[in-house]
């Protein structure tokens, strides 16, 4: 009878513990879910429900830190004995590794990563729930050229990350102050000037100033008109005496 009482309070305790951890699993799927669909809407993911979907959702958020998102494949690899808690701890450090990048696009400091490895729901409710917002342009990931780690991959509805690319062969820019040496020119001829020479400008000629001019002399007055002539009384003829008046011209 012990025995029968001993196995059946061994039952009921695995089963009450078997509903908390599902409780548990459950809660965190639904937080977790509700933190990534809202980083995902930071990052430009279209469509809600791809944070829903268990398994999907961690794939997209190793694609935004920069990873291949089939490295979560390697769950499957979990259940190998005497493996799978290599491939265990090896996933975890992607996740973190992923963490980091997403954290810095979302202006975080490098050192939030430590929050995501001891407490990863609280680190994705504070990125999820704050007012920081999502820039890509950041360095490229340091295992951007390798072709296992590197994310090669183009999904619709998932914008693709810039700092993902690694750099172009030669694509390194000069350092600042460097110039380019010049292409080699063969030498001038003697007497002529080097290729570019331009002879100096001619000093700019002073304006000259026009001499002032000297005053003009006043106009003279016109000359007033000649006074009329006075009349020329009759002449008379030599000899002749005034003729005297006659009788007849008396009055009576």
């Amino acid at each position: 009878m012990n025995d029968y009482y001993d196995s059946g309070a061994s039952v009921a305790a695995l089963l009450v513990a078997g509903f908390i951890w599902l409780i548990f699993v459950a809660g965190f799927y639904v937080l977790s879910s509700l933190f990534l669909m809202k980083i995902f809407e930071k990052a430009g993911v279209q469509g809600k429900w791809r944070a829903w979907v268990p398994f999907y959702n961690f794939m997209i958020f190793l694609k935004l830190g920069d990873l291949s998102p089939w490295l979560m494949f390697g769950v499957l690899l979990t259940w190998i004995p005497f493996l799978g808690w290599l491939v265990g701890i090896g996933l975890a450090v992607v996740m973190v590794m992923a963490a980091w990048r997403v954290g810095l696009k979302l202006q975080k400091d490098a050192v939030w990563v430590v929050l995501y490895f001891f407490l990863s729901i609280v680190w994705l409710g504070i990125n999820a729930f704050d007012k920081s917002r999502w820039n890509p342009n950041i360095a490229p990931a340091p295992w951007a050229g390798n072709g296992f780690l590197g994310d090669r991959t183009v999904w619709d509805g998932i914008p693709v990350q810039p700092s993902a690319a690694a750099p172009a062969a030669g694509a390194y820019g000069a350092p600042q102050g460097y110039a380019p040496p010049q292409g080699y020119q063969p030498p001038q001829q003697p007497g002529v000037p080097p290729q570019g020479y331009q002879p100096p400008a001619a000093p700019p000629v002073p304006p000259v100033t026009p001499p002032a001019a000297s005053p003009t002399a006043p106009a003279a007055p016109p000359a007033p008109p000649a006074p009329p002539a006075p009349p020329v009384p009759p002449s008379t003829e030599a000899g002749e005496a005034p003729e005297a008046p006659r009788p007849d011209d008396n009055p009576a």
